[in-house]
C-alpha cells in the first residue's frame, strides 16, 4: 500500500531543504525564486525501531522498513492557479498526492529575502490555500455543469451529488477548506472523482532557526492560533539544522549533534511518522530467517485484508492469522516462549489488526 505526500509552500521558505533531509533523492537548492522547474520525488523509510529490536533477537538476513513517497512540489506564488510562477502544472502534482505537508517560513534571514517582502507565515498559509481553493472551485463548477441536465431528468444520485458539490462550493467561498465542510463520510463519494486539493489532510511544518528548534518562536505561535480550528497537526523543524545532521556520516555523530542541540531525534523523523499517521495508516510486522519486514495498512483493516497487502493469494486463500503482540515478543524473547506463555493467538479473517502486531498468515490456494 503506497503513501504519497506532497510538500508545498511559497518559494524560498526552506521546503526543498527539508525534502533533502528526509529523501534518498537530493534536489538542487537555490536562493532565486521560480528557479526550480520540476517536481522532485523521493522514497523515504518510515523510522521504526521495532524492526531492529526484533532483528536483534532472530538475526534475519535483512530488515525491510515500510516507505512513504515524498513529492517536493516547486514553490507556489499568488496567481499559481492562473499560471503565475510555476503555475497550473504543479497544482496537478498536488492533486496526485494523498496528503499535504505545508511548510511555512518561521525564521528571519536577511540573506534570503521573502518573495512577499516580509516574514508572515499566516499570510503565506492563506496565499497557498487561496490558490488551492480557486482550483477546487474550478473543478466543482465543471462537475456541477456536467450533472445539472442529468439531475433535471430526475436522477436521484445526480441530485445528491449536486447537493454535496454546492455545500463544498459554499464552504470554499467562505475561504474554508473542503476537509472542514459539513459532509458525512458516506457522502464524500460524490466528490471523490474530482480529487479536491483542499479536501486532503494537511500537516503544517514550521521551519524555524536553530535557536527556536525546541520551543518555537513568535511565528510558530501565530501559526498555532491560525489553525486551531482545523484540527491539523503542527510540527516545528529547524531545516538548516536538520540539513547539518543529515550530512553527518555515522549514527554516533548524529546522536552527539542532536544532544548538543538539545534534541532527542531528528525532527524529520517526527515529520515522516506524522505524515504516515496523517492518513490513518499503521504498521504490522512479519519476521523470519529471510527478513523482518513492516507492512502498511489502514487502521481498522481485518487480518484477511492485511494479508492481501502482502500478496493477493494470501487474502484469497486466507485460513487464519497467528498473532503475537510486539511487546510480548520483546519481553519473552522468542516465538516459542510466546506460545508457551499463551501469548500467541489464532485469529480469523475478521480480526482487526493492531499497530505492531507480529503476524504469520496461514493460507491455502
Amino acid at each position: 500500500m503506497s503513501l504519497k505526500c506532497g510538500i508545498v509552500g511559497l518559494t524560498n521558505i526552506g521546503k526543498t531543504t527539508i525534502f533533502n533531509c528526509i529523501s534518498n533523492t537530493k534536489a538542487q537548492l537555490t536562493e532565486f525564486a521560480y528557479s526550480t522547474l520540476k517536481t522532485n520525488i523521493g522514497i523515504v523509510n518510515i523510522p521504526d525501531e521495532r524492526l531492529y529490536n526484533i532483528d536483534k533477537i532472530i538475526k534475519s538476513a535483512k530488515v525491510v522498513p515500510t516507505t512513504v513517497e515524498i513529492v517536493d512540489i516547486p514553490g507556489l506564488a499568488k496567481g499559481a492557479s492562473h499560471g503565475e510562477g510555476i503555475g497550473n502544472r504543479f497544482l496537478s502534482d498536488i492533486r496526485n498526492t494523498d496528503a499535504i505537508i505545508h511548510v511555512l517560513r518561521c525564521f528571519d534571514d536577511d540573506n534570503l529575502p521573502h518573495i512577499e517582502g516580509s516574514i508572515d507565515p499566516v499570510r503565506d498559509k492563506e496565499i497557498i490555500e487561496f490558490e488551492l481553493q480557486l482550483k477546487d472551485i474550478e473543478s466543482i463548477e465543471k462537475k456541477i455543469h456536467r450533472l445539472e441536465k442529468v439531475a433535471k431528468s430526475g436522477d436521484k444520485d445526480a441530485k445528491k451529488s449536486l447537493e454535496i458539490l454546492n455545500i463544498c462550493k459554499k464552504h470554499i467561498e467562505s475561504f474554508k477548506p473542503v476537509r472542514t465542510a459539513p459532509i458525512d463520510k458516506e457522502d464524500k463519494k460524490h466528490i471523490f472523482d474530482i480529487f479536491l486539493l483542499t479536501e486532503k489532510p494537511v500537516l503544517y511544518v514550521c521551519n524555524v532557526d536553530e535557536a527556536s528548534a525546541i520551543k518555537g518562536n513568535k511565528y510558530v505561535e501565530q501559526v498555532k492560533k491560525a489553525v486551531q480550528d482545523e484540527k491539523s497537526n503542527i510540527l516545528v523543524i529547524a531545516g538548516a539544522l536538520e540539513a547539518d545532521i543529515a550530512e553527518l556520516e555515522t549514527e554516533e555523530e548524529r546522536l552527539e549533534f542532536l544532544k548538543d542541540a538539545g534534541l532527542k531525534e531528528p525532527g524529520v523523523n517526527k515529520l515522516i511518522r506524522s505524515a504516515y499517521d496523517l492518513l490513518n495508516f499503521q504498521t504490522f510486522l512479519t519476521m523470519g530467517p529471510k527478513e523482518v519486514r513492516a507492512w502498511t495498512i489502514k487502521k481498522g483493516m481485518t487480518a484477511q485484508q492485511a494479508a492481501g497487502v502482502i500478496h493477493s493469494d494470501l487474502e484469497r486463500g486466507f485460513i487464519r492469522a497467528e498473532v503475537i503482540k510486539y511487546n510480548d515478543f520483546i519481553t519473552l524473547g522468542s516465538e516459542q516462549a510466546c506460545k508457551e506463555a499463551g501469548k500467541l493467538s489464532v485469529e480469523g479473517k475478521n480480526y482487526i489488526v493492531e499497530d505492531g502486531d507480529l503476524m504469520y498468515i496461514r493460507f491455502n490456494v
